[in-house]
């Protein structure tokens, strides 16, 4: 039998319920499968990137770790461990990794454009004899000896169809010479370039 004194003493009772302003389950996950994304490009950047970017000492080795692991089980857990420790992390902490993620993806471009120009002046030096005498004039340590010797190697490579050895060794030099007149950053990681994507 239904209590006729129930809710006449002047009150509701919904005015003593908490109020909880928590995201909701469906937010918790999305958050969650972004900080797990975070952690796979820290895993797939290379390392000496990752260890420049301000984090706790406990994710930068998480991170470190699963760098290491070949096993493709063990990296899945290692990732798996990497996302757990990237959830422990403060909002302000995400948000410096997320703005050295975002820095990383705009030297991306200039790397690769950087990368395009080296190949291009590569071009125009095989194609034609003027384009070194304009490249000692903007590089006057050049050794022009050992520069034309590539050139005439690598165009003969090139016409005898053999492995471009020579046309790889005129990239680097070329490389080593904008090293000085372009951003560390980028200079860092052509460094890390690996000639034999580039033909």
């Amino acid at each position: 039998m239904p209590n006729a004194n129930r809710g006449s003493v002047g009150f509701q009772s919904s005015e003593f319920e908490q109020q909880y302003e928590r995201p909701s389950k469906s937010q918790l996950k999305r958050d969650m499968t972004a900080l797990q994304k975070m952690g796979a490009v820290l895993v797939a950047a290379p390392s000496d990137r990752v260890k420049r970017v301000p984090m706790p000492v406990d994710v930068l080795e998480a991170i470190m770790e699963c760098q290491q692991i070949t096993d493709h089980e063990g990296r899945r857990r290692q990732l798996q461990y990497v996302g757990k420790k990237m959830r422990t992390l403060e909002d302000s902490e995400v948000a410096v990794i997320q703005t050295a993620i975002d820095s990383w993806n705009g030297a991306s471009k200039s790397e690769t454009a950087a990368l395009h120009a080296i190949e291009r002046q590569r071009e125009r030096l095989l194609a034609d004899d003027n384009a070194l005498t304009a490249l000692r004039e903007k590089y006057p340590d050049l050794d022009i000896q050992h520069a034309r010797n590539l050139i005439r190697n690598a165009r003969k490579e090139q016409a005898e169809q053999k492995p471009p050895k020579a046309y790889r060794e005129i990239f680097q030099l070329l490389k080593n010479l904008k090293k000085s007149s372009i951003p560390s950053d980028t200079a860092d990681h052509l460094q890390e370039y690996d000639d034999d994507e580039e033909t």
